[in-house]
Parts: structure tokens; C-alpha cells; sequence
């Protein structure tokens, strides 16, 4: 057996290292424990919530060193339903909880709930009253560049109508940055903007049905997303008003598919990107979850960029690994 003489500045010495290897097999264990992250977006039928869950799980297996435990559910814009999921997340413990708002304000309790109980919540997509961490696109921006991209192509004249959706942060700051833009252009009339697509394709077909029906000189659409105007252009089609174009925002690869249509209906989508909110959000959040809830809020807005049929093949932000907006 071999025995040491510690001196009173050896043991001090060893205290301090023996402290440290504490510290550092404390941090292991904790890398070694289960990510759980509890995903609400508000519908997994629509590919751009689709592939940001999908992008969560990829993000937080690339920047967690354990294992993540994923569970993912869709609200389906129902407010109840949500709580429900929210409170359910925090019952289970989760560390991270992400969702896409369905209403901005009203699910403020459900997130200080869970912030007591020590969970991180992250907003993405829509803002969440409360959120330690808020990614969103700058939906602003994307109506605003997509409709006067609109009016350009009409140019500077026209009729003009919105094809809306649900009243979540999201889609309202897309028409407002769409109204801004036509505010700019005193010839162009825009004749409805309170038709209500759901953000779907069969709400696009039923709201565009109904503004051919309405308006005969109609001249072009603004949808508040890829899917609602595929459904759109579908419907002109059908109604033979092959003569009119609809812009849109998502950057899907069923919108980029359709851009490149001939002839193609839908001409421009302000392009979001699924993977680079995912990240960002996941990446935020696990800061939060190391500082123990001691950091500030963040919101962060994501820049989108206009995808024409003149760009569209070399467009592929939604794919798996690409986070770039």
C-alpha cells in the first residue's frame, strides 16, 4: 500500500480538484439524463409544421449530447385542446416544451405553469404570451415584400383580395404587411381581405370559389400560405380564370413545385424556413435550461426571401440539414 503525506497546501489543493471532478461527473450525469421536449404546433397535416417538428428533434439530437425523448402533439388551433397538451407536458416533466401558438395571449397561463415547474418554453411560428424564447419568421415583412412584388406584376394597378386565415400573430402580420405594401400602390383596390382559408387547401379552393363568384375582374390574390394558395390556384383553374396569379408565403416544396408549373398560378412565395427556426429555437433553450431560468427573455425574427419561378430550382431550405434562410 503506498501512503502520501499531504502537506496543508496539498489538501487544499486536493479539496479544490476534488471539487472540480465533482462538478464535472455532476455535468456528465446530467448530459447522460433524457432531453424530454414536448412539442404543440397547430397542425401536422400542414407541411410547414410538419417539418419544424420534425426539425426540432433533429436540432436537439445534434446539439444534446444524450438522449432526446420527443413527444409531439397538434392543436389543431383549438385553445382547450392545447392547454390540455401544455399542462400534460408539465405533469410529465418535461425540460423543454415548444409550441406554435393557438391563441397568442390566452395560453399565457399554461406557459407560466410550466415555467414554475422549472420547464423552458419556447415559442415558434406564432408569439406565446410569456415565452422564454420566441422564434418567428418576420411575417411583416413576408406580406409586405410578397405584395409589392404583387403589384409590380400588375403594375401598380389592379383588384386585388386576401385570402386570410386563423387570428394567430402569424397570419395577422402577413395581411398587415400586405395592406402596407398595397397602401403604396393608390391604384391598386384591394376588394376583400376577411375570407377566412384556414390556412388549408381545401379553405383556399372554398374562399377563391367564392371571390371569382364575387368579383369577375378580379386580377390577383395574396394567401397567408403555400397550401391555401395551391387550393386557390386549383379553384381558378377549375372556374376557367386561368388569367389571374396568386403570391403566397411558406417556400414548401409544394409551393416551389408549383411556381414551376406551366402555366403556373401561384408565381411568388415569401419562403420561411422550417430547419433554421427549429434550430435557433432549440439552440436558445437549451442555453435557458443550462442558466436554470435566470436569462432574459429573447424574441428573434427570421428574415424571409422571395422564391419566384426564376430562382425556385436552386430553392431547397426545407430539406433535412438545411438551416440557412
Amino acid at each position: 500500500m503506498i501512503h502520501y503525506r499531504f502537506t496543508q497546501s496539498d489538501q487544499g489543493a486536493c479539496v479544490r480538484k476534488l471539487f472540480i471532478l465533482l462538478v464535472a461527473l455532476h455535468a456528465a450525469h446530467l448530459h447522460a439524463e433524457p432531453l424530454r421536449i414536448g412539442v404543440s404546433v397547430a397542425d401536422l397535416g400542414n407541411p410547414f409544421f410538419a417539418t419544424l417538428a420534425e426539425a426540432i428533434g433533429d436540432s436537439a439530437r445534434a446539439l444534446h449530447p444524450g438522449e432526446v425523448a420527443l413527444e409531439v402533439r397538434s392543436s389543431a388551433y383549438d385553445l382547450e385542446r392545447q392547454v390540455h397538451q401544455l399542462d400534460a407536458f408539465t405533469q410529465a416533466g418535461m425540460d423543454i416544451i415548444v409550441l406554435a401558438a393557438a391563441n397568442s395571449e390566452a395560453i399565457g397561463p399554461a406557459v407560466r405553469r410550466a415555467q414554475q415547474a422549472g420547464i423552458v418554453v419556447a415559442a415558434v411560428d406564432i408569439d406565446a404570451q410569456g415565452a422564454d424564447v420566441t422564434v418567428t419568421t418576420d411575417n411583416v415583412q413576408a406580406g409586405e415584400m410578397t405584395c409589392d412584388y404583387m403589384a409590380e406584376r400588375l403594375g401598380h394597378t389592379g383588384r386585388v383580395a386576401i385570402i386570410n386565415g386563423a387570428p394567430v400573430s402569424s397570419v395577422t402580420d402577413r395581411v398587415n404587411g400586405c395592406r402596407t405594401a398595397l397602401n403604396r400602390h393608390p391604384e391598386i383596390e384591394l376588394l376583400s381581405d376577411d375570407h377566412n382559408g384556414g390556412g388549408t387547401y381545401s379553405g383556399g379552393l372554398e374562399a377563391m370559389t367564392y371571390l371569382i363568384s364575387a368579383y369577375s375582374d378580379l386580377d390577383a390574390v395574396f394567401a397567408i400560405n403555400d397550401p391555401s394558395a395551391i387550393g386557390a390556384a386549383n379553384a381558378a383553374r377549375l372556374a376557367g380564370q386561368s388569367h389571374l396569379f396568386i403570391v403566397a408565403v411558406d417556400g414548401s416544396p409544394e409551393g416551389i413545385a408549383a411556381l414551376q408549373e406551366s402555366p403556373a398560378l401561384l408565381v411568388a412565395t415569401a419562403a420561411q424556413s422550417p430547419r433554421q427556426m427549429a434550430a435557433t429555437a432549440i439552440r436558445e433553450s437549451l442555453g435557458h435550461l443550462a442558466a436554470g431560468g435566470r436569462q432574459e427573455s429573447q424574441a428573434i425574427r427570421l428574415a424571409t426571401q422571395l422564391i419566384t419561378r426564376e430562382n425556385a430550382e436552386h430553392f431547397d431550405h426545407w430539406s433535412n440539414g438545411s438551416t440557412s434562410e
